[in-house]
């Protein structure tokens, strides 16, 4: 009986010990690969010392603008992995990109890599800008909310796409919303508007997650999705 009480006791503090971890022990270290939200990667970004700031965009998004003392190494660069391979590993190194794919995937291949302390940010500049964090702010360029509200003023239902070149769901859903664009036009305005290009605007409408599609009807949003969606599902919405 004595025994079968010891065997419980320790199985309740070993799923007490384990429960909500997020860290990997190694007979040499504890390795630490998250993925957090905008707000605790900007107060760890504040606390943190003899860290490293990685943003995973293109060069473009990039230089439009970027976390203080961020590097740009793109994801999307052949050499990606030789370049980040390049880092101090056991440095604090926080990761980001738009909206937070990227990211997630070079935290990946970070882990692979053997960096100790890693941080990716979930829903990336995109969620940063709409909490109004750090001093990254989106480019001004771009369409404006009143050149957006025009867009609207219409009698038919319409459609808005936000999306970027390098989302591999928006891309995914271009060919059917082209074709939709023209079969639908006499009830339906399909418009689609490129993030990188329309930060501002992005911001303001809480856009944080790719592709968001919004359903508008008489200037009121009546449905709205996140992520990809099918033709057969969005024509329903329609």
């Amino acid at each position: 009986m004595k025994s079968k009480i010891l065997t419980l006791v320790a199985l309740t503090f070993l799923l007490i010990s384990c429960k909500g971890q997020n860290k990997e022990t190694t007979s040499e270290t504890t390795v630490i690969n998250e993925t957090i939200d905008a707000k605790t990667f900007a107060e760890k970004l504040q606390s943190a010392q003899n860290l490293q700031i990685i943003d995973v965009r293109t060069p473009e998004e990039f230089n439009s603008k970027h976390l203080d003392n961020a590097v740009n190494i793109n994801i999307n660069n052949p050499n990606f992995a030789t370049e980040i391979g390049k880092l101090d590993k056991s440095k604090p190194t926080f990761v980001y990109c738009l909206s937070g794919g990227r990211s997630a995937t070079a935290l990946a291949k970070m882990k692979e890599l053997g960096f100790t302390e890693a941080y990716n940010m979930k829903g990336g500049m995109m969620k940063w800008n709409a909490l109004g964090l750090g001093n990254a702010k989106p480019s001004p360029a771009g369409m404006t909310k009143a050149d957006f509200d025009k867009l609207l003023d219409t009698d038919k239902k319409v459609l808005i796409d936000f999306y970027a070149e390098w989302c591999g769901p928006c891309k995914k859903m271009e060919p059917f919303l082209n074709k939709m664009t023209d079969e639908l036009k006499d009830k339906v305005t399909i418009i689609r508007i490129d993030v990188d290009k329309n930060e501002a605007l992005a911001t303001e409408l809480k856009v944080e997650f790719l592709p968001t599609l919004m359903v508008y009807e008489n200037k009121k949003v009546t449905w709205q999705g996140e992520g990809y969606v099918s033709e057969e599902e969005l024509r329903k919405k329609l």
